[in-house]
């Protein structure tokens, strides 16, 4: 894969990001990725989404994890929607992020990227949340539901449960209940409460804590963790450009160690990690957190209960069975945007090509981690969906 940014490539992408909402326009972000802004500094700067999802970069800041001269000091900055933080990695405003899976997937072969994942930063922790009057899929024939990215697992897994329940998702056009279709909008999760709560959607699906935060607030009800959809799924990865890899490939390793060690200082001890999440990092409320990282007693409407699907996950193994059952369902999902990119790469090469794993796989010996997160001796496994 060739890293270099073409100015083809760079406006395929860039009007890709613009249209999910992106605080730049394609030109703009065409200028700042062709710009050299290589980190000269030797350390690591390290960007991030204000969810749960960002936890083990952020527990791994907080809790000192980090050895000295490896990764800023400095706070890691936030950013608000998918589409910045996107372009903040993609122009070098910052090194080391949390990204969407099928977003990494779109950044490297759609728009050129040198983006690598390294491993996983977390599994499930989201959820379909609709308004309260809403207990039936059906009910949202001719409404509008809100998605954080085009690429994004939400948006794959929730096109999933509208057409096993006879919906038909569509963009760029009014939904009609007679004619059973829904309306998708790219929208930044911080707006999505709002939108709920004074109608102007009648759903979201996104990361915690703001299904658990819409709840606390009365304004909207959690009908299906996506985690019950597709078992253990990976939402987020943690991404590096590739020449940061072959520059310094110790760096990356003691990079992953700390985040691989904050996601088992996570899973030892959630309602600690939602305090500090909260007190440095987070804007939301510390119940919203907890509830996010706890979820106690959530099994009732679950149709998987024994997968735990309300439990956000910090394991950091990327295991290859999804990466090439994510580009599957990529090709059978709607969105607004150029998918090109999808017709030139083989689901079978992807997880070679886009997935540097050998850091992770350093990192859960020193653990050791396969014990510790319970994973499989042989690191494989076999992909469950149910969106019935």
């Amino acid at each position: 894969m060739n890293g270099k940014l073409t100015r083809r490539t760079l406006m395929q992408g860039a009007l890709g990001l613009a249209a999910a909402g992106g605080v730049l326009g394609a030109a703009d972000l065409v200028r700042t990725a062709a710009t050299d802004r290589t980190n000269t500094t030797g350390q690591l700067r390290i960007g991030y989404l204000p969810i749960t999802d960002a936890a083990p970069l952020l527990v791994a800041h907080g809790a000192g994890l980090y050895p000295s001269g490896i990764v800023d000091n400095a706070q890691p900055v936030l950013f608000r929607s998918w589409a910045s933080l996107a372009e903040a990695f993609v122009s070098r405003q910052v090194d080391v992020v949390h990204l969407l899976m099928p977003l990494a997937i779109q950044l490297r072969y759609g728009l050129g990227s040198s983006a690598r994942i390294l491993g996983w930063n977390h599994t499930n922790g989201s959820a379909l949340t609709v308004a309260p009057h809403i207990t039936d899929l059906g009910q949202l024939a001719g409404e509008t539901i809100a998605i954080p990215f085009w690429w994004s697992i939400h948006n794959i897994v929730v096109q999933q449960l509208l057409r096993e329940h006879g919906l038909t998702p569509v963009v760029r056009q009014a939904p009609s209940k007679s004619a059973r279709t829904v309306g998708l909008v790219v929208m930044g999760p911080s707006d999505m409460i709002p939108a709920l709560a004074n109608g102007s959607i009648a759903g979201f699906t996104v990361a915690d804590p703001f299904n658990a935060a819409a709840e606390l607030r009365g304004v909207g009800r959690i009908h299906r963790f996506l985690g019950d959809v597709w078992r253990d799924h990976a939402c987020c990865a943690l991404l590096v450009h590739e020449d940061v890899i072959e520059a310094n490939p110790a760096a990356v390793q003691s990079l992953t160690d700390s985040v691989v060690s904050a996601q088992l200082q996570i899973g030892a001890d959630r309602p600690v990690a939602a305090a500090m999440l909260s007190d440095q990092y987070l804007p939301q409320p510390l119940p919203a957190i907890t509830t996010a990282l706890t979820y106690p007693g959530r099994d009732v409407g679950t149709r998987h209960p024994r997968w735990a699907p309300q439990q956000i996950g910090y394991q950091p193994f990327p295991f290859p069975s999804f990466t090439t059952a994510l580009v599957e369902a990529m090709h059978g999902t709607v969105v607004d945007g150029n998918t090109d990119f999808l017709s030139r790469i083989d689901p079978a090469t992807v997880h070679h090509d886009l997935v540097d794993d050998r850091f992770v796989r350093t990192s859960l010996t020193r653990i050791p981690g396969t014990d510790a997160f319970g994973l499989p001796a042989d690191l494989t496994r076999i992909e469950e969906v149910d969106p019935t």
